[in-house]
Protein backbone atom coordinates (compact mmCIF):
# COMPACT_ATOMS: atom_id res chain seq x y z
CA UNK A 1 0.00 0.00 0.00
CA UNK A 2 1.43 3.35 -1.08
CA UNK A 3 2.13 5.72 1.80
CA UNK A 4 0.48 9.12 1.80
CA UNK A 5 3.02 11.93 1.24
CA UNK A 6 4.12 13.66 4.42
CA UNK A 7 2.70 17.04 5.42
CA UNK A 8 6.01 18.67 4.51
CA UNK A 9 6.05 17.15 1.02
CA UNK A 10 2.47 18.29 0.40
CA UNK A 11 3.05 21.84 1.68
CA UNK A 12 6.71 22.62 0.96
CA UNK A 13 5.74 25.34 -1.50
CA UNK A 14 3.55 27.04 1.11
CA UNK A 15 6.53 27.07 3.50
CA UNK A 16 8.66 28.49 0.67
CA UNK A 17 6.07 31.22 0.04
CA UNK A 18 5.98 32.14 3.74
CA UNK A 19 9.79 32.15 3.95
CA UNK A 20 10.04 34.44 0.90
CA UNK A 21 7.39 36.73 2.39
CA UNK A 22 9.21 37.03 5.72
CA UNK A 23 12.63 37.45 4.10
CA UNK A 24 11.48 40.36 1.95
CA UNK A 25 9.57 42.04 4.81
CA UNK A 26 12.57 41.99 7.21
CA UNK A 27 15.16 42.92 4.56
CA UNK A 28 16.44 46.52 4.41
CA UNK A 29 14.13 48.71 2.35
CA UNK A 30 15.72 49.46 -1.06
CA UNK A 31 16.31 53.07 -2.00
CA UNK A 32 13.38 54.52 -3.90
CA UNK A 33 10.85 52.07 -2.45
CA UNK A 34 8.46 52.76 0.42
CA UNK A 35 8.02 50.33 3.31
CA UNK A 36 4.47 49.69 2.09
CA UNK A 37 5.83 49.02 -1.40
CA UNK A 38 8.39 46.57 -0.04
CA UNK A 39 5.66 44.70 1.82
CA UNK A 40 3.51 44.57 -1.30
CA UNK A 41 6.44 43.02 -3.17
CA UNK A 42 6.60 40.39 -0.42
CA UNK A 43 2.89 39.70 -0.81
CA UNK A 44 3.26 39.53 -4.62
CA UNK A 45 6.04 36.92 -4.37
CA UNK A 46 3.93 34.96 -1.86
CA UNK A 47 0.96 35.10 -4.25
CA UNK A 48 3.00 34.02 -7.26
CA UNK A 49 4.42 30.99 -5.44
CA UNK A 50 1.06 29.76 -4.12
CA UNK A 51 -0.64 30.42 -7.47
CA UNK A 52 2.06 28.66 -9.48
CA UNK A 53 2.18 25.61 -7.21
CA UNK A 54 -1.56 25.56 -6.37
CA UNK A 55 -0.70 24.59 -2.79
CA UNK A 56 -3.78 26.55 -1.71
CA UNK A 57 -7.18 26.59 -3.36
CA UNK A 58 -7.48 29.80 -5.37
CA UNK A 59 -10.34 31.12 -3.22
CA UNK A 60 -8.39 30.34 -0.03
CA UNK A 61 -5.24 31.97 -1.42
CA UNK A 62 -7.28 35.09 -2.23
CA UNK A 63 -8.52 35.38 1.36
CA UNK A 64 -4.99 34.85 2.70
CA UNK A 65 -3.64 37.55 0.37
CA UNK A 66 -6.42 39.92 1.47
CA UNK A 67 -5.52 39.30 5.12
CA UNK A 68 -1.81 39.87 4.44
CA UNK A 69 -2.53 43.20 2.71
CA UNK A 70 -4.69 44.32 5.65
CA UNK A 71 -2.08 43.39 8.28
CA UNK A 72 1.22 44.23 6.59
CA UNK A 73 0.06 47.51 5.06
CA UNK A 74 -1.97 48.38 8.17
CA UNK A 75 1.24 48.49 10.21
CA UNK A 76 3.28 50.24 7.50
CA UNK A 77 3.76 54.01 7.16
CA UNK A 78 1.15 55.69 4.99
CA UNK A 79 2.69 56.31 1.55
CA UNK A 80 1.00 59.71 1.35
CA UNK A 81 2.04 60.67 4.91
CA UNK A 82 4.96 58.54 6.19
CA UNK A 83 4.70 60.06 9.67
CA UNK A 84 1.58 58.00 10.47
CA UNK A 85 0.61 54.36 10.05
CA UNK A 86 -1.94 53.52 7.39
CA UNK A 87 -4.02 51.53 9.90
CA UNK A 88 -5.65 48.14 9.48
CA UNK A 89 -9.08 49.60 8.70
CA UNK A 90 -7.78 51.59 5.72
CA UNK A 91 -5.58 48.68 4.63
CA UNK A 92 -8.54 46.29 4.80
CA UNK A 93 -10.48 48.67 2.57
CA UNK A 94 -7.60 48.56 0.09
CA UNK A 95 -7.45 44.76 0.33
CA UNK A 96 -11.10 44.47 -0.71
CA UNK A 97 -11.26 47.50 -3.01
CA UNK A 98 -11.37 45.19 -6.01
CA UNK A 99 -14.91 44.18 -5.08
CA UNK A 100 -16.07 47.74 -5.77
CA UNK A 101 -14.57 47.70 -9.26
CA UNK A 102 -16.95 47.72 -12.24
CA UNK A 103 -14.88 44.96 -13.88
CA UNK A 104 -15.52 42.71 -10.87
CA UNK A 105 -19.24 43.46 -11.14
CA UNK A 106 -19.24 42.47 -14.82
CA UNK A 107 -17.48 39.16 -14.20
CA UNK A 108 -19.81 38.27 -11.33
CA UNK A 109 -23.06 39.00 -13.12
CA UNK A 110 -21.73 37.38 -16.31
CA UNK A 111 -21.37 34.11 -14.39
CA UNK A 112 -25.14 34.21 -13.79
CA UNK A 113 -25.66 34.49 -17.56
CA UNK A 114 -23.54 31.37 -18.00
CA UNK A 115 -25.58 29.60 -15.30
CA UNK A 116 -28.82 30.52 -17.07
CA UNK A 117 -27.50 28.96 -20.28
CA UNK A 118 -26.89 25.69 -18.43
CA UNK A 119 -30.21 25.73 -16.53
CA UNK A 120 -32.28 26.25 -19.68
CA UNK A 121 -29.98 24.08 -21.88
CA UNK A 122 -29.94 26.85 -24.47
CA UNK A 123 -26.17 26.35 -24.78
CA UNK A 124 -26.67 22.72 -25.80
CA UNK A 125 -29.39 23.62 -28.31
CA UNK A 126 -27.24 26.27 -29.99
CA UNK A 127 -24.21 23.97 -30.21
CA UNK A 128 -26.19 21.05 -31.62
CA UNK A 129 -27.99 23.31 -34.11
CA UNK A 130 -24.69 24.61 -35.50
CA UNK A 131 -23.17 21.12 -35.68
CA UNK A 132 -26.30 19.76 -37.41
CA UNK A 133 -25.59 22.05 -40.35
CA UNK A 134 -22.13 20.63 -41.10
CA UNK A 135 -21.52 17.66 -43.34
CA UNK A 136 -20.06 14.26 -42.41
CA UNK A 137 -16.58 15.16 -43.69
CA UNK A 138 -14.08 15.47 -40.83
CA UNK A 139 -12.94 18.90 -41.99
CA UNK A 140 -16.52 20.16 -41.78
CA UNK A 141 -16.95 18.70 -38.29
CA UNK A 142 -13.80 20.53 -37.14
CA UNK A 143 -15.08 23.78 -38.65
CA UNK A 144 -18.40 23.19 -36.90
CA UNK A 145 -16.68 22.77 -33.52
CA UNK A 146 -14.75 26.02 -34.08
CA UNK A 147 -17.94 27.88 -35.02
CA UNK A 148 -19.66 26.54 -31.88
CA UNK A 149 -16.79 27.93 -29.78
CA UNK A 150 -17.00 31.31 -31.50
CA UNK A 151 -20.78 31.66 -31.07
CA UNK A 152 -20.62 30.54 -27.43
CA UNK A 153 -17.89 33.12 -26.73
CA UNK A 154 -20.37 35.86 -27.61
CA UNK A 155 -23.14 34.42 -25.44
CA UNK A 156 -21.37 32.90 -22.40
CA UNK A 157 -18.98 35.37 -20.70
CA UNK A 158 -17.01 32.75 -18.76
CA UNK A 159 -14.37 30.52 -20.34
CA UNK A 160 -14.58 27.68 -17.85
CA UNK A 161 -18.39 27.66 -17.94
CA UNK A 162 -18.29 27.81 -21.75
CA UNK A 163 -15.96 24.85 -22.11
CA UNK A 164 -17.77 22.96 -19.34
CA UNK A 165 -20.99 23.16 -21.34
CA UNK A 166 -19.41 22.31 -24.72
CA UNK A 167 -17.30 19.33 -23.57
CA UNK A 168 -20.30 17.08 -22.68
CA UNK A 169 -21.91 18.00 -26.00
CA UNK A 170 -18.74 17.03 -27.90
CA UNK A 171 -18.49 13.79 -25.91
CA UNK A 172 -22.07 12.96 -26.83
CA UNK A 173 -21.34 13.64 -30.48
CA UNK A 174 -18.24 11.43 -30.35
CA UNK A 175 -20.42 8.67 -28.90
CA UNK A 176 -23.12 8.94 -31.55
CA UNK A 177 -20.42 9.05 -34.25
CA UNK A 178 -19.35 5.62 -33.00
CA UNK A 179 -15.61 6.48 -32.94
CA UNK A 180 -13.11 5.53 -30.24
CA UNK A 181 -13.16 7.99 -27.34
CA UNK A 182 -9.38 7.56 -27.08
CA UNK A 183 -8.87 7.92 -30.83
CA UNK A 184 -7.33 10.76 -32.82
CA UNK A 185 -10.70 12.22 -33.89
CA UNK A 186 -11.97 12.54 -30.32
CA UNK A 187 -8.71 14.13 -29.17
CA UNK A 188 -8.62 16.50 -32.12
CA UNK A 189 -12.20 17.71 -31.54
CA UNK A 190 -11.62 18.24 -27.81
CA UNK A 191 -8.34 20.14 -28.20
CA UNK A 192 -9.94 22.18 -30.98
CA UNK A 193 -12.83 23.04 -28.64
CA UNK A 194 -10.64 24.27 -25.79
CA UNK A 195 -8.17 26.09 -28.08
CA UNK A 196 -11.03 27.93 -29.77
CA UNK A 197 -12.18 29.07 -26.34
CA UNK A 198 -8.72 30.45 -25.53
CA UNK A 199 -8.41 32.16 -28.92
CA UNK A 200 -11.75 33.91 -28.54
CA UNK A 201 -10.88 34.96 -25.01
CA UNK A 202 -8.69 37.37 -26.94
CA UNK A 203 -11.33 38.30 -29.52
CA UNK A 204 -14.13 39.33 -27.16
CA UNK A 205 -13.79 41.57 -24.12
CA UNK A 206 -16.53 39.80 -22.16
CA UNK A 207 -15.35 36.28 -22.99
CA UNK A 208 -12.93 35.92 -20.05
CA UNK A 209 -12.41 37.21 -16.53
CA UNK A 210 -8.75 38.05 -17.13
CA UNK A 211 -9.75 40.66 -19.70
CA UNK A 212 -11.69 42.45 -17.00
CA UNK A 213 -8.55 42.60 -14.85
CA UNK A 214 -6.73 44.59 -17.53
CA UNK A 215 -9.76 46.75 -18.27
CA UNK A 216 -10.15 47.47 -14.55
CA UNK A 217 -6.51 48.51 -14.13
CA UNK A 218 -6.60 50.67 -17.26
CA UNK A 219 -9.76 52.40 -16.06
CA UNK A 220 -8.43 52.91 -12.53
CA UNK A 221 -4.85 53.96 -13.30
CA UNK A 222 -5.12 55.57 -16.75
CA UNK A 223 -8.68 56.91 -16.58
CA UNK A 224 -9.76 55.29 -19.86
CA UNK A 225 -12.70 52.92 -20.36
CA UNK A 226 -12.19 50.43 -23.21
CA UNK A 227 -15.59 49.71 -24.73
CA UNK A 228 -16.71 46.31 -25.96
CA UNK A 229 -16.63 47.60 -29.54
CA UNK A 230 -13.11 49.05 -29.28
CA UNK A 231 -11.81 45.76 -27.92
CA UNK A 232 -13.60 43.77 -30.64
CA UNK A 233 -12.31 45.96 -33.48
CA UNK A 234 -8.76 45.50 -32.20
CA UNK A 235 -8.92 41.82 -31.25
CA UNK A 236 -11.36 40.14 -33.66
CA UNK A 237 -8.92 40.07 -36.63
CA UNK A 238 -6.39 38.25 -34.45
CA UNK A 239 -9.00 35.71 -33.32
CA UNK A 240 -10.29 35.16 -36.86
CA UNK A 241 -6.80 34.59 -38.28
CA UNK A 242 -5.99 32.22 -35.41
CA UNK A 243 -9.24 30.30 -35.93
CA UNK A 244 -8.21 29.60 -39.52
CA UNK A 245 -4.70 28.69 -38.37
CA UNK A 246 -6.17 26.39 -35.71
CA UNK A 247 -8.11 24.45 -38.36
CA UNK A 248 -4.98 23.72 -40.38
CA UNK A 249 -2.84 22.98 -37.32
CA UNK A 250 -5.34 20.50 -35.87
CA UNK A 251 -6.14 18.67 -39.11
CA UNK A 252 -2.43 18.36 -39.98
CA UNK A 253 -0.98 17.56 -36.56
CA UNK A 254 -3.75 15.23 -35.34
CA UNK A 255 -5.05 13.51 -38.49
CA UNK A 256 -8.16 11.47 -37.58
CA UNK A 257 -8.52 7.75 -38.12
CA UNK A 258 -11.52 8.30 -40.46
CA UNK A 259 -12.22 10.87 -43.17
CA UNK A 260 -16.00 10.80 -42.88
CA UNK A 261 -18.36 10.24 -39.98
CA UNK A 262 -21.11 7.81 -41.02
CA UNK A 263 -24.48 9.43 -40.42
CA UNK A 264 -22.80 12.30 -38.57
CA UNK A 265 -25.30 15.01 -39.42
CA UNK A 266 -28.31 12.79 -38.78
CA UNK A 267 -26.90 11.63 -35.44
CA UNK A 268 -26.55 15.25 -34.30
CA UNK A 269 -30.05 16.08 -35.55
CA UNK A 270 -31.43 13.20 -33.49
CA UNK A 271 -29.73 14.60 -30.39
CA UNK A 272 -31.20 18.01 -31.18
CA UNK A 273 -34.67 16.54 -31.64
CA UNK A 274 -34.41 14.90 -28.21
CA UNK A 275 -34.34 18.38 -26.65
CA UNK A 276 -37.86 18.97 -27.90
CA UNK A 277 -39.28 22.35 -28.92
CA UNK A 278 -37.68 25.51 -27.60
CA UNK A 279 -39.09 26.45 -24.18
CA UNK A 280 -40.33 29.88 -23.23
CA UNK A 281 -37.39 30.33 -20.83
CA UNK A 282 -34.95 29.56 -23.64
CA UNK A 283 -36.62 32.07 -25.95
CA UNK A 284 -36.56 34.78 -23.27
CA UNK A 285 -32.91 34.07 -22.45
CA UNK A 286 -31.98 34.17 -26.14
CA UNK A 287 -33.77 37.51 -26.50
CA UNK A 288 -31.96 38.93 -23.47
CA UNK A 289 -28.58 37.61 -24.69
CA UNK A 290 -29.00 39.08 -28.17
CA UNK A 291 -30.15 42.40 -26.72
CA UNK A 292 -27.04 42.43 -24.53
CA UNK A 293 -24.84 41.80 -27.55
CA UNK A 294 -26.39 44.81 -29.27
CA UNK A 295 -25.92 46.98 -26.17
CA UNK A 296 -22.31 45.82 -25.68
CA UNK A 297 -21.34 46.40 -29.30
CA UNK A 298 -22.92 49.86 -29.50
CA UNK A 299 -21.60 51.17 -26.17
CA UNK A 300 -20.21 54.66 -26.65
CA UNK A 301 -21.70 54.86 -30.17
CA UNK A 302 -25.51 54.70 -29.82
CA UNK A 303 -25.76 54.98 -26.03
CA UNK A 304 -23.69 55.58 -22.89
CA UNK A 305 -24.71 52.51 -20.88
CA UNK A 306 -21.49 50.72 -19.89
CA UNK A 307 -21.10 46.96 -20.25
CA UNK A 308 -21.24 46.26 -16.51
CA UNK A 309 -24.50 48.18 -16.05
CA UNK A 310 -26.31 46.64 -19.02
CA UNK A 311 -25.27 43.12 -17.94
CA UNK A 312 -26.33 43.72 -14.34
CA UNK A 313 -29.78 44.93 -15.43
CA UNK A 314 -30.16 41.94 -17.78
CA UNK A 315 -29.28 39.43 -15.06
CA UNK A 316 -31.61 41.13 -12.59
CA UNK A 317 -34.38 40.88 -15.20
CA UNK A 318 -33.81 37.11 -15.52
CA UNK A 319 -34.78 36.61 -11.88
CA UNK A 320 -37.91 38.79 -11.99
CA UNK A 321 -41.36 37.18 -11.64
CA UNK A 322 -42.94 36.85 -15.06
CA UNK A 323 -39.63 36.38 -16.83
CA UNK A 324 -38.87 33.18 -14.97
CA UNK A 325 -35.65 32.10 -16.65
CA UNK A 326 -34.26 30.68 -13.40
CA UNK A 327 -34.44 31.16 -9.63
CA UNK A 328 -31.69 31.74 -7.10
CA UNK A 329 -31.49 28.11 -5.96
CA UNK A 330 -30.90 26.99 -9.53
CA UNK A 331 -28.21 29.63 -10.04
CA UNK A 332 -26.19 29.54 -6.83
CA UNK A 333 -24.92 25.97 -7.29
CA UNK A 334 -23.63 26.77 -10.77
CA UNK A 335 -21.63 29.89 -9.84
CA UNK A 336 -17.89 29.34 -9.22
CA UNK A 337 -17.74 31.53 -6.14
CA UNK A 338 -14.00 30.89 -5.78
CA UNK A 339 -13.47 32.68 -9.09
CA UNK A 340 -15.49 35.63 -7.81
CA UNK A 341 -13.32 35.90 -4.69
CA UNK A 342 -10.03 35.45 -6.59
CA UNK A 343 -10.99 38.07 -9.14
CA UNK A 344 -11.85 40.70 -6.51
CA UNK A 345 -8.67 40.16 -4.50
CA UNK A 346 -6.61 39.99 -7.70
CA UNK A 347 -7.75 43.50 -8.65
CA UNK A 348 -7.00 44.69 -5.11
CA UNK A 349 -3.49 43.19 -5.28
CA UNK A 350 -2.71 45.00 -8.53
CA UNK A 351 -4.16 48.28 -7.27
CA UNK A 352 -2.07 48.06 -4.09
CA UNK A 353 1.08 47.34 -6.11
CA UNK A 354 0.44 50.50 -8.10
CA UNK A 355 -0.60 52.77 -5.22
CA UNK A 356 2.38 51.82 -3.00
CA UNK A 357 4.93 52.28 -5.78
CA UNK A 358 5.87 48.58 -5.80
CA UNK A 359 4.84 48.16 -9.45
CA UNK A 360 6.97 51.17 -10.46
CA UNK A 361 9.97 49.76 -8.61
CA UNK A 362 9.57 46.37 -10.32
CA UNK A 363 9.09 48.11 -13.65
CA UNK A 364 12.45 49.85 -13.27
CA UNK A 365 14.04 46.47 -12.52
CA UNK A 366 12.49 45.00 -15.70
CA UNK A 367 13.53 48.04 -17.77
CA UNK A 368 17.15 47.71 -16.61
CA UNK A 369 17.17 43.91 -16.90
CA UNK A 370 15.99 43.91 -20.55
CA UNK A 371 17.63 47.19 -21.52
CA UNK A 372 14.31 48.80 -22.43
CA UNK A 373 15.18 52.39 -21.50
CA UNK A 374 16.33 53.29 -25.01
CA UNK A 375 14.12 50.79 -26.86
CA UNK A 376 11.34 51.83 -29.23
CA UNK A 377 7.76 51.22 -27.98
CA UNK A 378 7.30 48.43 -30.53
CA UNK A 379 10.40 46.62 -29.26
CA UNK A 380 9.19 47.01 -25.66
CA UNK A 381 5.86 45.47 -26.70
CA UNK A 382 7.55 42.49 -28.38
CA UNK A 383 9.89 41.76 -25.45
CA UNK A 384 7.05 41.94 -22.92
CA UNK A 385 4.89 39.68 -25.10
CA UNK A 386 7.61 37.01 -25.09
CA UNK A 387 8.14 37.54 -21.35
CA UNK A 388 4.44 37.02 -20.59
CA UNK A 389 4.31 33.91 -22.78
CA UNK A 390 7.15 32.31 -20.83
CA UNK A 391 5.84 33.42 -17.43
CA UNK A 392 2.43 31.95 -18.24
CA UNK A 393 3.98 28.47 -18.19
CA UNK A 394 4.12 28.75 -14.41
CA UNK A 395 0.55 29.93 -13.91
CA UNK A 396 -2.62 27.84 -13.81
CA UNK A 397 -4.90 30.87 -14.01
CA UNK A 398 -4.85 33.69 -16.55
CA UNK A 399 -6.77 35.82 -14.03
CA UNK A 400 -3.96 35.37 -11.50
CA UNK A 401 -1.36 36.09 -14.19
CA UNK A 402 -3.12 39.30 -15.23
CA UNK A 403 -3.52 40.38 -11.60
CA UNK A 404 0.21 39.98 -10.98
CA UNK A 405 1.63 41.23 -14.29
CA UNK A 406 -0.64 43.89 -15.83
CA UNK A 407 0.16 46.51 -13.12
CA UNK A 408 3.86 45.90 -13.80
CA UNK A 409 3.26 46.19 -17.56
CA UNK A 410 1.57 49.58 -17.08
CA UNK A 411 4.45 50.75 -14.89
CA UNK A 412 7.05 49.57 -17.44
CA UNK A 413 5.40 51.58 -20.20
CA UNK A 414 5.33 54.63 -17.93
CA UNK A 415 8.97 54.11 -16.99
CA UNK A 416 10.18 54.06 -20.61
CA UNK A 417 8.15 57.18 -21.47
CA UNK A 418 5.43 55.72 -23.69
CA UNK A 419 2.61 58.21 -24.40
CA UNK A 420 -0.47 57.77 -22.19
CA UNK A 421 -2.70 56.98 -25.19
CA UNK A 422 -0.31 54.28 -26.36
CA UNK A 423 -0.05 52.81 -22.85
CA UNK A 424 -3.80 52.09 -22.98
CA UNK A 425 -3.57 50.36 -26.35
CA UNK A 426 -0.35 48.44 -25.68
CA UNK A 427 -1.57 47.22 -22.29
CA UNK A 428 -4.71 45.91 -24.00
CA UNK A 429 -2.56 44.16 -26.62
CA UNK A 430 -0.42 42.49 -23.96
CA UNK A 431 -3.59 41.36 -22.22
CA UNK A 432 -4.27 39.38 -25.40
CA UNK A 433 -1.02 37.48 -24.73
CA UNK A 434 -2.17 36.69 -21.17
CA UNK A 435 -4.81 34.43 -22.77
CA UNK A 436 -2.16 32.33 -24.59
CA UNK A 437 -2.66 29.29 -22.34
CA UNK A 438 -2.12 26.79 -25.14
CA UNK A 439 0.99 24.85 -24.11
CA UNK A 440 0.34 23.04 -20.83
CA UNK A 441 -2.87 21.42 -19.65
CA UNK A 442 -2.39 23.16 -16.29
CA UNK A 443 -2.13 26.62 -17.87
CA UNK A 444 -5.89 27.27 -17.70
CA UNK A 445 -8.97 25.85 -15.95
CA UNK A 446 -10.70 25.24 -19.29
CA UNK A 447 -7.77 23.04 -20.37
CA UNK A 448 -8.29 20.92 -17.26
CA UNK A 449 -12.01 20.59 -18.00
CA UNK A 450 -11.26 19.26 -21.49
CA UNK A 451 -8.43 17.03 -20.22
CA UNK A 452 -10.87 15.47 -17.77
CA UNK A 453 -12.79 14.03 -20.73
CA UNK A 454 -10.00 11.47 -21.20
CA UNK A 455 -9.89 12.00 -24.96
CA UNK A 456 -6.27 13.16 -25.29
CA UNK A 457 -2.87 12.90 -23.61
CA UNK A 458 -1.06 15.83 -22.03
CA UNK A 459 1.88 15.33 -24.41
CA UNK A 460 -0.42 15.72 -27.44
CA UNK A 461 -1.84 18.92 -25.95
CA UNK A 462 1.67 20.31 -25.45
CA UNK A 463 2.88 19.21 -28.89
CA UNK A 464 -0.01 20.96 -30.62
CA UNK A 465 -0.03 23.86 -28.15
CA UNK A 466 3.56 24.81 -28.91
CA UNK A 467 2.71 25.22 -32.60
CA UNK A 468 -0.47 27.19 -31.77
CA UNK A 469 1.55 29.48 -29.46
CA UNK A 470 4.21 30.11 -32.13
CA UNK A 471 1.45 30.90 -34.64
CA UNK A 472 -0.24 33.22 -32.14
CA UNK A 473 3.00 35.11 -31.48
CA UNK A 474 3.66 35.40 -35.22
CA UNK A 475 0.18 36.84 -35.81
CA UNK A 476 0.61 39.13 -32.77
CA UNK A 477 3.89 40.52 -34.11
CA UNK A 478 2.48 40.89 -37.65
CA UNK A 479 -0.59 42.81 -36.46
CA UNK A 480 1.57 44.95 -34.16
CA UNK A 481 3.54 46.36 -37.09
CA UNK A 482 0.49 46.69 -39.35
CA UNK A 483 -3.14 46.76 -38.22
CA UNK A 484 -2.66 47.73 -34.56
CA UNK A 485 -0.10 50.35 -35.57
CA UNK A 486 -2.60 51.81 -38.06
CA UNK A 487 -5.19 51.96 -35.28
CA UNK A 488 -2.72 54.02 -33.23
CA UNK A 489 -2.20 51.47 -30.44
CA UNK A 490 1.55 51.01 -31.05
Amino acid sequence: MEREPSWFRRNWSLLLAIAALVAIVVAPTPEGLSVAGQRMLAILIFAIIVWMTEVLDYAVSALVIGGLIALLLGFAPNVANPNVMLGTSAALGLAFSGFANTAWVLVTVALFLAAAMQVTRLDKRIALYILSKVGPEIGHVVIGSIVVGIVMAFLIPSTTARVACIVPIMLGIITVFGVDRKGALAGMLMITTVSTASIWNVGIKTAAAQNMVAVGFIERELGYIITWGEWFIAAAPFALIMSVALYFIMTRMMPPEVQQVPGGREAIRRSLAELGPMSGAEKRLLAISLTLLVLWSTEGVLHRIDTSTSTTVAVALMFMPGVGIMNWKQAENKIPWGTVVLFGIGISLGSALLSTGAATYLANVVVNLFGLAAAAPLMVLMILALFLTVVHLGFASATALASAMIPIVIAVFQAVGVDAANIVGMTMLLQFVVSFGFILVVNAPQNMVAYGSGTFDAKDFTRVGLVITLAALAVFFLLSVTYWSWLGYV
